[in-house]
């Protein structure tokens, strides 16, 4: 009896025990299921921001519609990039605009972007943009043919005949290949300057501009996206009201954006790295190559060891035009050197670097050099009225300038056009 007792009490401690095994199996397969679930719902999540990132994202096929007769793209993996800003005054843009380019569109804001061979240092030239160039023949967007002009305006090639037309004008005044293609407009920098928190600039000198609506006291300032615009924008409130010294403006606040990225921390806040990121790509058009979250991420990776100290600005060196006091012409044989120093992946000539202008904010200031870029906007290194667009941007790669040259395009450019 004593020992059917105990066979007994066997049995039950043996189910009790496969009871309680089936139970932590159950658990465990839950746990294992919630966790494969939260692995998939971050995973959907992921996707669909992959998804929508790439959906906003518009692209132009520069390739398709511009064939083999190009330049060659470097092979030892420098490549160069051509960053527009469009002066669309279209939708959104209108009440950001200001000035008038009817219902056509211009690149107000021109940059080639080259970045060298082991992907460690960039330089940046901008190109001013009321430039007399000889225009190639392109295709407009609608398929209407543009015929090729003797000299016309650098941003009118945009005008005329959309992003590809801008490239291809691009490439025959550089002799370089524009690998990538990236263009922003108005409202699109102005709301990507507010995704990331503002941007911080310094002025010597008071800025009131009536036709961008920039009013500054000298200082360090904090934009907003929309005052971040006017700033880039600005010609008129400071210095010699010249075109080209806005240029200035602009290369400091590339550089105030990039010293503001890195100082929010966005890649460990996922939610506001969407947001940005978000903002960034509803603002953008690129070629056809880029027009992906992945290959606009790959493009980051190569650019991640490049920041304010390795990157260079400068201006490209021109002179009033004979033919026109409102317009410029590139100044040989600097201009020359300056895309020859792309062409053979070597640092800008530190003659064309010194020739930047140290203070045009102070239209008394020597402007020129031996570029001739004169203008309204301090580089930030030199004691300039925008120092700090560079104060916030760290060391400036547009040191002070030597004297002017013989023919400096002091006052040229100012917009006879009639924009802002």
């Amino acid at each position: 009896m004593a020992e059917e007792q105990q066979h007994a009490s066997r049995r039950e401690r043996r189910a009790a025990h496969r009871r309680a095994r089936s139970r932590r199996a159950r658990v465990l397969r839950i746990v294992a299921f919630t966790l494969a679930g939260l692995v998939l719902a971050g995973a959907g999540a992921a996707g669909y921001a992959y998804w929508r990132l790439n959906a906003n994202i518009k692209s132009v096929d520069i390739d398709g519609q511009l064939g083999s007769g190009r330049p060659s793209a470097a092979n030892n993996g420098s490549f160069n990039v051509l960053v527009l800003g469009s002066d669309s005054r279209g939708g959104a843009n209108s009440s950001l605009a200001g000035g008038d380019t009817g219902d056509t569109a211009r690149s107000d804001t021109a940059m080639v972007v080259h970045v060298n061979q082991g992907h460690s240092a960039g330089t940046v030239v901008s190109i001013p943009r009321d430039t007399l160039v000889a225009r190639p023949a392109c295709t407009a967007p609608n398929g209407t043919a543009v015929p090729a002009v003797r000299s016309a305006m650098f941003n009118s090639a945009y005008e005329v005949g959309g992003a590809a037309c801008a490239v291809k004008t691009t490439e025959q005044l550089t002799g370089l290949r524009m690998d990538h293609y990236i263009e922003i407009d108005f409202s699109g920098f102005a709301n990507f300057v507010n995704a990331i928190g503002g941007a911080s600039v310094t002025t010597t000198v008071n800025i009131n501009d009536k036709d961008s609506g920039l009013v500054l006291k000298a200082g360090t300032n904090h934009l907003n996206g929309d005052q971040a615009l006017a700033f880039v924008r600005t010609r008129h409130g400071v210095g010699d009201g010249s075109d080209l010294g806005r240029i200035e403006l602009q290369k400091q606040m590339v550089k105030s954006i990039m010293q503001q990225v890195n100082s929010i921390g966005l890649f460990g806040n996922p939610a506001k790295l969407f947001s940005v990121a978000d903002t960034l790509t509803r603002s953008i058009t690129t070629d056809s190559a880029l027009a992906s979250v992945s290959a606009l991420t790959s493009l980051g990776q190569e650019l991640k060891g490049i920041g304010t100290d390795q990157l260079t600005m400068v201006t490209l060196p021109v002179v009033t035009a004979p033919t026109d006091p409102n317009r410029v012409v590139p100044l040989n044989p600097q201009s020359g050197q300056v895309w020859d120093a792309l062409r053979t992946d070597r640092p800008m000539p530190a003659a064309i670097v010194s020739s930047q202008p140290s203070n045009p904010a102070d239209p008394r200031s020597p402007v020129g050099g031996t570029g001739g870029t004169g203008g309204t906007a301090g580089t930030g290194s030199t004691g300039g009225a925008t120092q700090g667009a560079t104060a916030a941007a760290g060391s400036a790669a547009t040191p002070a300038g030597a004297p002017a040259a013989s023919a400096p395009a002091t006052g040229a450019a100012q917009g006879a056009d009639g924009d802002s």
